[in-house]
């Protein structure tokens, strides 16, 4: 009697494995999906986020195009409202741009741009800027 319990002691682990790996099996064979760009998470419907400028002079433009006419423009440590942001692919490349209002309004490429959560940070930023 005791050779027997022996024998089904020694036989739990090797379920136990079985049962781990059938499990690991089964979660192995999930679809692979590509990876996608990050989604901006806006802080509202119609509000990305706040932006500060960060080159001495910058062109807002009507389109996001650096083609497109000019809309305004901005300044070194200008704060600004950003209301969405694009991605462009042009000639194999592609660029961010993004849509802004300050003193003036229209897109601006986001490499201009400091991006900050709310308008505290941002205001912040242009500060350390002056």
């Amino acid at each position: 009697m005791n050779e027997k319990r022996k024998r089904t002691r020694d036989g739990i682990p090797i379920l136990l494995l079985l049962a781990i790996l059938s499990l690991a099996a089964c979660t192995a064979k999930r679809e692979n999906v590509g990876v996608l760009p990050p989604e901006t998470s806006p802080l509202s419907k119609e509000l990305v986020g706040y932006g500060v400028v960060s080159v001495l002079y910058a062109r807002l433009n009507l389109d996001p195009s650096s083609e497109s006419p000019a809309s305004g423009q901005a300044r070194i440590g200008e704060v600004v409202r950003v209301h969405e942001r694009r991605i462009v692919r042009e000639g194999g490349g592609s660029e961010s741009w993004l849509l802004v209002d300050g003193e003036s309004a229209g897109w601006i490429r986001e490499e201009m741009v400091g991006v900050y959560e709310n308008e505290a940070q941002a205001r912040s930023a242009a500060g350390a800027m002056r």
